[in-house]
């Protein structure tokens, strides 16, 4: 079996850019079709290709909208869409609330633009500004969303990324979210 893998007829599994190569004992995949839209160079880890998660939460930390792109994105990119996948939400009684009551973000959701857009929308916003010296107060409010991210890479497959598609991959932060949501109904219920 070691001697069929290192032939050089072995050298490509399938036609096209996405093939396996081999060199010695080790397999490389080229990465040219494998999830290139929501992975990029890691700006932090040496340029290594990596994801981001991008969390919108509710005041209790359950998650209510999540959006997955490449490391080297900027996360004001994807303030936006991040705003516009929240879906309605049902209360007790009334009509469902339609938008988010108030952002808070820190500094890489920083920009005058995205600011504006969502004061015309009609969402007040709490973004950290750059530049300034930390101690805004925005952690006794945002600290929830970074516990979201705590239980989000609670997970190993979110906390390092092992698949090379990003549909497995979303899905599984997807998968992940129902299981913090279901959490967090459970421990409602507990305390009723």
């Amino acid at each position: 079996m070691g001697s069929v893998a290192r032939t050089p007829s072995c050298e490509t599994a399938c036609s096209g850019s996405h093939r396996v190569l081999t060199r010695d004992h080790r397999l490389f995949f080229s990465s040219s079709r494998w999830g290139r839209r929501k992975t990029g160079p890691s700006p932090t880890d040496r340029a290594r290709p990596g994801s981001k998660h991008h969390v919108a939460t509710d005041a209790n930390g359950t998650p209510v909208a999540v959006i997955l792109t490449g490391a080297n994105r900027n996360d004001i990119t994807q303030l936006l869409p991040l705003v516009e996948t929240i879906p309605p939400i049902r209360g007790v009684r009334g009509t469902p609330l339609r938008k988010a009551g108030r952002i808070y973000a820190n500094r890489g959701y920083d920009h005058d633009k995205y600011r504006r857009s969502l004061h015309a929308a009609g969402i007040p916003t709490s973004i950290a500004r750059r530049g300034e010296p930390h101690g805004s107060g925005l952690g006794k409010v945002r600290w929830v969303v970074e516990r979201t991210h705590a239980w989000l890479h609670g997970f190993r497959r979110l906390h390092t990324r092992f698949e090379r598609r990003a549909d497995i991959h979303e899905a599984f932060l997807k998968l992940a979210c129902c299981l913090i949501c279901r959490r967090t109904l459970q421990r409602s219920e507990k305390s009723f």
